[in-house]
C-alpha cells in the first residue's frame, strides 16, 4: 500500500529551481530515505510535504487524498509529523513541556459544548492522564527519563534532538519526517537511534521519511533511497543499487 505519494513536485525560489518534476511514492511500514549533497532540495521535499512551501506545480497525497493545499497544522491533524535541521524547541522549557506541547493538535475542541462544568472538568481531566501517560511512554522509549525536568537550553545538543523526535512521536502519527535526525550526535548515540528509528516503524506502525547525511546510517536504516542533485531526482531504489549508481556517486560522493 502506498502511504504518501509525491507527484511532479517543483518550486523556484527568485528564479533557482529548488525542485523539478520530483516523484516518488513511500509504502506503509518503510523507512525511506532521501539524500543528495547540499542545495539538493532534500529540505525543501519536507517542506513541500507538510505545507510549509506552497507549491508550483505538482501534487502530494496521503493515504490517496490529496494534501497538497493544506496548511502545516491540517498536515499535522492528517496524521504526518516532523522534526528539523534546526532543533525547534522551547529552549527554557522542561522536556515534559517540550513533549506535552506535542500533544496539542490531540486536544479536543468543543469541550464545554452541551456539557455541564463538571462533566466538562471530568473530561478535561482524563484528556490530561491521558496525554502525560502518552508522553510517560515516549520518555521511556526514548530513555529521555533523566532529563524529563530539565530545561532544554541545559541539555546535550543528540538529547535536544532526541526530545524534538519525542515531540514529534507526541502527535501519534502515521508518517514521521525527520530531518537531519543524526546531526550533532556522536556515534553511540547514533548507534541508538538507528535502533530507535526502527523501533518506530516496527513497534508503533509508523512509516518514516528520513534526510540524513551520515551515509553508514541510510544504508545501514533504510528499506529505499532517492537521490537528488540540483532538484532533480537521479536515482531509486534499494541501498544496494543506490550505493553503485554511477550518477550518485559523481553527484553525492564526488566520484566518477
Amino acid at each position: 500500500m502506498v502511504h504518501l505519494k509525491v507527484e511532479k513536485l517543483s518550486i523556484s525560489f527568485g528564479g533557482l529551481k529548488a525542485l523539478i518534476d520530483v516523484s516518488f511514492g513511500v509504502k506503509k511500514g518503510e523507512i525511506y530515505s532521501i539524500i543528495g549533497p547540499n542545495g539538493a532540495g532534500k529540505t525543501t521535499v519536507f517542506n513541500c510535504i507538510s505545507g510549509i512551501y506552497k507549491l508550483d506545480g505538482g501534487r502530494v497525497f496521503f493515504k490517496d487524498q490529496d494534501i497538497t493545499l493544506l496548511k502545516p497544522y491540517q498536515v499535522a491533524q492528517a496524521g504526518i509529523a516532523r522534526t528539523f535541521q534546526n532543533i525547534e524547541l522551547f529552549a527554557h522549557m522542561t522536556t515534559m513541556d517540550n513533549l506535552m506541547l506535542g500533544r496539542h493538535i490531540k486536544l479536543k475542541t468543543g469541550i464545554w459544548a452541551g456539557a455541564t462544568f463538571l462533566t466538562a472538568k471530568s473530561r478535561a481531566a482524563r484528556q490530561e492522564i491521558r496525554n502525560r501517560e502518552k508522553v510517560e511512554e515516549i520518555i521511556d522509549f526514548l530513555e529521555l527519563e533523566a532529563a524529563r525536568n530539565q530545561f532544554v537550553v541545559n541539555l546535550p545538543y543528540g538529547t535536544q534532538k532526541l526530545v524534538e523526535l519525542g515531540r514529534a512521536l507526541a502527535l501519534e502519527p502515521e508518517i514521521l519526517l525527520l530531518d537531519e535526525p543524526s546531526a550533532g550526535m556522536n556515534l553511540e548515540e547514533k548507534e541508538n537511534l538507528i535502533f530507535s528509528i526502527r523501533d518506530i516503524r516496527d513497534d508503533f506502525g509508523i512509516t518514516v521519511l528520513l534526510v540524513e547525511h551520515d551515509m553508514n546510517l541510510v544504508m545501514d536504516i533504510s528499506d529505499r533511497i532517492l537521490a537528488l542533485n540540483y532538484g532533480q531526482v537521479i536515482a531509486e531504489g534499494v541501498p544496494q543499487y543506490i550505493q553503485k549508481h554511477p550518477e550518485v556517486l559523481k553527484a553525492y560522493l564526488g566520484e566518477g
